[in-house]
């Protein structure tokens, strides 16, 4: 996909405000902007990603998602890490944009298709009282090859390669589902310091475009828990498009069936690696949290 010009029209008008709706998608949360309302933003999304992501200052979230028309799918999305880079996808965002995009009447149907920079993808809706409660998003298919992901590693997959990190061996399994993950199976979640090891993962030189890095337990060929740190937001309580690699991941290194449920620390998610069509499937709730109007400088 070739990216065309923001739908985002910045504006300088002094006094300027951000009026935004806050949303989860199991505690990963971000802050949204409804573009088809609100066109002019009070200022660069890169930059104002920065400022609402914020705990202490801004409005508190794990970055920002900009919601608004396309020319090829119902919406379009665009999704701003807490330091202010953007990402091709949010496995959690984007079942949020759909709640956004249903509950606000800017699309009417069950079935919508939202444009990413991953592309554009297929979501299928879940109404109760009016209102979307939940989401399930075609993810397509994982990208393997070392260089599509990408990896500086030979071969034509990078599944269980032995790798040190801060003195300590690990295996890892890297997928890409627009997104770069690396996946570490491991016994115990507990013995994992994600606050060691996760700036180390993101940011180590063979990854070109920098990582998301997951620790997972598997618990039976159904069943996992992860922790994730995200690239450009570290810590989080969950990370859509880490789950739907963690499902391949686990599949490749044959520690699970196709089809598993997903402990997060914000909630759980049902993922599936359809062997037929060779594309991901994640099912989760989507919540919103409130409304507001920021006017931070």
């Amino acid at each position: 996909m070739t990216d065309r010009k923001p739908n985002a029209k910045p504006a300088a008008a002094a006094g300027a405000v951000l009026r935004f709706v806050k949303m989860h998608g199991i505690g990963n949360d971000y802050v949204y902007v409804d573009l088809f309302a609100n066109p002019d933003l009070p200022g660069e999304p890169a930059d104002l990603a920065i400022k609402v992501s914020d705990r202490h200052f801004g409005i508190g979230s794990d970055g920002l998602i900009l919601v608004g028309p396309s020319e090829t799918a119902d919406v379009r999305m665009r999704m701003f890490n807490a330091d202010g880079s953007e990402s091709q996808i949010c496995g959690n965002g984007i079942r949020c944009v759909a709640k956004l995009a249903f509950d606000a009447g800017h699309v009417k149907g069950r079935r919508i298709t939202v444009e990413t920079r991953a592309g554009i993808k297929t979501l299928d809706l879940t109404i109760a009282g009016g209102k979307v409660s939940a989401v399930r998003v075609n993810m397509g298919p994982p990208t393997l090859a070392p260089a599509e992901i990408p990896v500086k590693l030979p071969g034509e997959r990078a599944i269980g390669v032995p790798i040190s990190l801060n003195g300590r061996r690990f295996d890892m399994t890297c997928v890409s589902m627009g997104n770069p993950h690396a996946v570490f199976f491991c016994e115990s979640l507990d013995a994992i310091d994600l606050n060691l090891y996760g700036p180390t993962i993101e940011r180590h030189p063979m990854f070109p475009e920098r990582v998301n890095a997951h620790f997972v337990r598997v618990h039976s060929r159904s069943e996992v828990t992860m922790k994730t740190w995200e690239r450009g937001s570290g810590i989080t309580l969950a990370c859509g498009t880490g789950a739907s690699a963690v499902c391949v991941a686990a599949v490749l290194n044959k520690r699970t069936d196709r089809k598993i449920v997903a402990h997060l620390p914000g909630g759980d998610l049902s993922l599936e690696w359809d062997e037929a069509s060779n594309d991901v499937f994640m099912t989760g709730p989507a919540v919103e949290v409130f409304r507001g109007e920021w006017q931070g400088r």
